[in-house]
């Protein structure tokens, strides 16, 4: 009989999940011993931490795995600093300020090699809480829509400030609500990255983009430019554009809306938003954005198409959606959420531009919208 190793094998010092609203929860410290604090979310996911943890949509947040046990095979060893080949890694390093689990387990289970999730937590600077009712958290989080937290273990050194760069001073009497302030020079990348060398080219706007964006447009014959979100973007040939996913507020993002309108709208070439990339695109082509007050999480929220009547479940992360009422006349309504029919797409009744709330590259999360990256290469 195998012996699976628990949190309960090894001393784990004491640590509080503080919340915004006054509610504690307490349990035991796992992962590096500092503080942290972000917005609270979540993902009902029983499979993909590591690809949820490194998403750059995750920066700023304490992340909640509501499955009952976390880290069951490890994290994918990445050989010679290769991330866009390490399948289980969205970037090159861990985006969530933290984690909260029921159970961690300290082993690994994989067909090729990993290191266990807390000694890659270590690794990375990065704390979490173990033995915490998980799915009660969650319902937490859901019931009292924006909740912010804080992770402090017993006899923690210091707040991890390097996590925040854009905070002048950091204390444990302070929560941390990424949202007010421009991410993207945290989550883009400082020079343009190529990958593949196929017939048909692709720019991809980093504000915060997941690596398997980028694979699955190579697997389907794409050559890739990923681009910093500050570059002139006439300065670069491309076939089509596709604008990505990325943390925080769309509206606080520099001139990056102005440049897309300007650079990106006004050149007529194919168009794919995703996430925060579909905020952008929308508010570029001149409709609104809202703070919704739950927001929008997990790997099984179900988004209705409208002009096909079918509906697809989807993998989500994000706090803001497009204001259906604000969509321009020559746009239309794609996508809406099927549990509260806020916007979830977008596309133009006559140019091929066209925008999605939700991943279709999913990764993880369910990939029943991958069809959406095929349709976008359709239009180069």
């Amino acid at each position: 009989m195998i012996t699976r190793p628990s949190i309960l094998d090894r001393k784990y010092v004491k640590a509080c999940l503080e919340l915004s609203n006054g509610t504690r929860f307490y349990g035991k410290a796992i992962g590096a011993n500092f503080c942290a604090s972000g917005e609270m979310v979540f993902s009902t996911g029983m499979l993909g931490y590591s690809e949820a943890m490194t998403d750059p949509s995750y920066l700023g947040q304490i992340l909640v795995f509501s499955f009952c046990i976390i880290g069951n095979y490890g994290v994918p060893i990445i050989r010679n600093g290769d991330f866009f080949s390490a399948k289980g890694h969205e970037s090159s390093s861990i985006k969530t300020q933290g984690i909260i689990v029921s159970d961690i387990f300290n082993g690994t289970f994989k067909h090729n090699e990993a290191i266990s999730l807390e000694k890659w937590m270590i690794e990375n600077n990065v704390p979490g809480i173990a033995e915490i009712d998980t799915r009660y958290l969650v319902q937490t989080i859901r019931e009292n829509g924006n909740l912010f937290g804080k992770i402090i273990p017993e006899n923690s050194k210091k707040e991890r400030v390097d996590r925040f760069p854009f905070l002048e001073k950091f204390t444990n009497a302070h929560y941390v609500d990424p949202s007010k302030y421009n991410l993207m020079p945290s989550v883009s990348t400082k020079e343009i990255l190529k990958f593949g060398s196929g017939e048909k080219k692709v720019g991809i706007i980093d504000c915060g983009a997941k690596l398997n964006i980028a694979r699955m447009l190579v697997d389907r014959n794409c050559e890739v430019l990923v681009i910093p979100w500050d570059k002139n973007f006439t300065e670069i040939s491309v076939d089509g554009w596709l604008i990505s996913n990325g943390p925080g507020d769309p509206k606080n993002t520099g001139d990056l809306v102005e440049r897309i309108k300007k650079q990106i709208l006004s050149s007529g070439k194919p168009i794919l938003g995703i996430c925060l990339g579909h905020q952008l695109l929308s508010l570029a082509a001149g409709a609104k954005t809202k703070r919704l007050n739950h927001g929008h999480r997990s790997h099984n929220q179900p988004v209705f198409s409208l002009p096909d009547k079918r509906a697809y479940v989807s993998s989500q992360n994000h706090r803001y959606a497009v204001e259906k009422s604000s969509i321009p006349k020559d746009w239309q309504l794609w996508f809406v959420n099927a549990n509260d029919s806020s916007v979830e797409g977008i596309k133009h009744n006559t140019k091929p531009f066209m925008s999605v709330q939700f991943h279709p590259e999913a990764s993880s999360g369910p990939n029943d919208t991958s069809w959406i990256i095929d349709k976008f290469i359709s239009f180069l």
